[in-house]
Parts: C-alpha cells; sequence; structure tokens
C-alpha cells in the first residue's frame, strides 16, 4: 500500500458485540472484521451464536452491548442494503405447488418499491439474465421453482440475492439438505464469486472440514469467540477448544 493511501473499510465489524434472548446470552464480547474479498467461513456447534451474528450483520437483530458496522457506518444509520446479498439457511418457502418460475423469483431481487411501469415490461432484464448465468441456471429460467432440486432452488436463491451485484454475500446454512456433487458445484459457484466478480462472502457452516479448505478466513466462535484468523492457521487444538471435545482435522479437497 502506497503512502497517503487509504486503508479499506472493513464490510463487517463487530465490537465487543454482547447480545441474548431473555436471560440467555448468545453471544458475549465478540470482536472480528470481515475484509473486502474474503471468505469468512462462521463455525461452531449448534447453539454457539453463529446465526445470532448473521442476524446481527443483516440488521435483524441489535446488539445489547458493542456494536455492528457495515462499510465502515453504524448498522442504524446503514441504508445501503443493495450492497447487500443474504441466503437462507433452506429454500423452505418454495412448496410443491409453489407457482413462480425460476426467472420470476429472481426478478424479485430487483424489486425497491412500487414501479407503476412494471406492467409494461416483458421478460427478465439483463440484470436477471446475468444471475442466472453466473450461477449456471439460466436455461432454467422458465421452470417452476417447485420443480428444480434442492441444491437448484439453493443457487437459485444465490442469483436472486446477486442481482444487484452486491458486494458482500452472507449465507446461512446454505447447503443444508444438498447431496455432496450439488455441495461441490455450489462452493465451486462461491470460489468463482470470490475470485471472478471480487465478491466478500460470509459463510456461516457445520461442515468444518470443507470450509476450512474453502474459506481464506475462519471464525469459530462457541458463545464466545474462539478463533479468528487464516483457515490455514486453524489447529485440532482450536476445535477442540471450540467442540468441547478432541477434533482430529480431516479436509475434504474439492476440485
Amino acid at each position: 500500500m502506497s503512502i497517503g493511501e487509504k486503508t479499506p473499510t472493513s464490510l463487517v465489524a463487530f465490537e465487543d458485540v454482547t447480545f441474548s434472548y431473555g436471560p440467555t446470552t448468545a453471544v458475549e464480547h465478540v470482536s472480528f472484521t470481515v475484509e473486502p474479498g474474503d471468505f469468512v467461513a462462521l463455525i461452531g456447534p449448534n447453539g454457539s451464536g453463529k446465526t445470532t451474528l448473521l442476524k446481527l450483520a443483516l440488521g435483524l437483530e441489535r446488539p445489547q452491548q458493542g456494536r455492528v458496522l457495515l462499510f465502515g457506518q453504524e448498522i442504524d444509520q446503514f441504508k445501503e442494503w443493495h450492497r447487500i446479498g443474504y441466503v437462507p439457511q433452506q429454500a423452505s418457502a418454495f412448496k410443491v405447488r409453489f407457482p413462480a418460475t425460476v426467472g420470476e423469483v429472481v426478478s424479485y431481487g430487483e424489486y425497491r418499491g412500487f414501479d407503476p411501469l412494471a406492467i409494461f415490461r416483458t421478460g427478465v432484464s439483463s440484470a436477471v439474465e446475468r444471475a442466472l448465468h453466473t450461477v449456471d441456471m439460466w436455461e432454467y429460467r422458465q421452470r417452476l421453482v417447485s420443480e428444480l432440486s434442492t441444491g437448484q432452488q439453493q443457487r437459485l436463491l444465490i442469483a436472486r440475492a446477486l442481482v444487484h451485484q452486491p458486494a458482500l454475500l452472507m449465507l446461512d446454512e446454505p447447503t443444508a439438505g444438498v447431496d455432496v456433487a450439488g455441495q461441490d458445484q455450489f462452493y465451486t459457484l462461491l470460489r468463482q464469486l470470490c475470485r471472478d466478480l471480487g465478491t466478500t462472502v460470509l459463510l456461516v457452516s457445520h461442515d468444518v472440514g470443507v470450509v476450512l479448505h474453502e474459506a481464506t478466513k475462519v471464525v469459530c466462535i462457541n458463545r464466545t469467540l474462539v478463533f479468528h484468523g487464516s483457515a490455514q492457521e486453524v489447529t485440532d487444538a482450536d476445535l477442540s477448544r471450540l467442540y468441547g471435545f478432541s477434533v482430529d482435522l480431516i479436509i475434504h479437497r474439492h476440485q
């Protein structure tokens, strides 16, 4: 970095964050950052606070102590939500008779309020087409969502999140219920988003072996912060402290 060049602002910053659900403390005194270009994996046992941290980063909850910043701004003042894409844990809304097509669902990602001219438009926009091509789902654009596999539905949700070309993509257990082949395609897609589009990724996952291979940085959380740093630096001892029992790490190699 040259003299006088400004240090890039963290996309997400947790500063001494504590949050409780009634008498139950979910996360306590947690501090870490997500920097531009990072692929950060949040890992930990069930009930450790991973999803709570994601909710705090999305502004769905507010810390009772400390603060959360998005793109350098206090979350209460942050307005540029189009810069953030979100992919939920499961495509649970897509029931057997869900009537929308792939193209229609991805188009929902463009919604920014009532548009009186929308009824005069036909087909999908260039942004929707680009997003569907990115996740290799363009050929399915007229297929009913209920006809897709779970893995295809998850790729669809990523496409919806990518319509506005967000700088930051947050995902909550996105491979839950996805078969091994689908998971491989999914992580290949995330690598491409980071490498080719420069998208920063914050991912909650239980699949420790996979994410330690895929992620550039890891946040190990079990109410408090156990480890934050390079995925290459995580040790069996760190994971044993995280889960409370002896762990021998086996990393799954996705090619």
